[in-house]
């Protein structure tokens, strides 16, 4: 099992900046949820770091309770700090039964791609979702990514976690071993790609847009 850190990574630029980097693609993953009335549904945010995303998920679409995990306890120290009264928790924790399960939903945005063995990943998920429940797992960082091959030795530089080189049928057969139903989306094929300065992690706008539309990818695994 995974031991718990401080803080995931050695620049905390990289933590700092990710809720206002991320807030449009957590809208995004929001805008495809199936059943959009999740007023009775327990909800499970998996790599929540600062716990923006069920914030914004619970202000958007309100849910009966939600917890947030994570491997980074400062992390969760803010994400704790920050929930006002919504019914959040956050935990840190790399053991998901901590979280007493029978969720309905589940989500993690660019998390599988940090976990080694996501066979047990799929089957923790699953231990803690409901019959019937699914789990949105959402990345671009995987081996078929044309951009991966710059990202993955720029994020090892950094990251106190390894960084594995999973392909998407790695992640989607993980999943189905698991006892999920797995299908992928490109689920921001027509999404509005904010403009940014070329970067390292995106050299061009073009590449920036193609890599959104074409390898952000949502893996919707559906427990059967």
């Amino acid at each position: 099992m995974t031991d718990l850190i401080d803080t995931w990574s050695t620049d905390p630029r990289e933590e700092d900046s990710m809720t206002d980097e991320h807030a449009w693609i957590w809208r995004e993953m929001i805008r495809t949820i199936p059943n959009r009335d999740l007023g009775s549904a327990r909800v499970l945010d998996i790599g929540c770091n600062q716990g923006g995303f069920l914030r914004m998920l619970y202000d958007t679409q309100p849910f009966a309770s939600g917890m947030g995990t994570d491997l980074a306890k400062d992390r969760v120290a803010l994400a704790n700090a920050a929930k006002g009264d919504r019914p959040l928790d956050y935990l840190a924790t790399a053991d998901l039964a901590k979280t007493g399960g029978g969720f309905d939903i589940a989500f993690s945005h660019e998390v599988v791609y940090l976990i080694d063995d996501l066979d047990n990943h799929g089957r923790e998920v699953a231990s803690v979702l409901k019959t019937g429940g699914h789990y949105d797992a959402v990345t671009c960082c995987h081996a078929d990514n044309p951009l991966w091959s710059r990202w993955r030795p720029m994020i090892a530089s950094f990251s106190k976690l390894p960084v594995p080189n999973h392909s998407v049928a790695d992640i989607a057969t993980a999943f189905r071993s698991a006892g999920f139903e797995v299908s992928i989306s490109r689920f921001m094929a027509n999404a509005f790609v904010p403009t940014a300065a070329p970067s390292d992690y995106f050299p061009s706008d073009v590449e920036r847009v193609e890599t959104y539309a074409q390898w952000k990818l949502c893996f919707r695994c559906v427990k059967l």
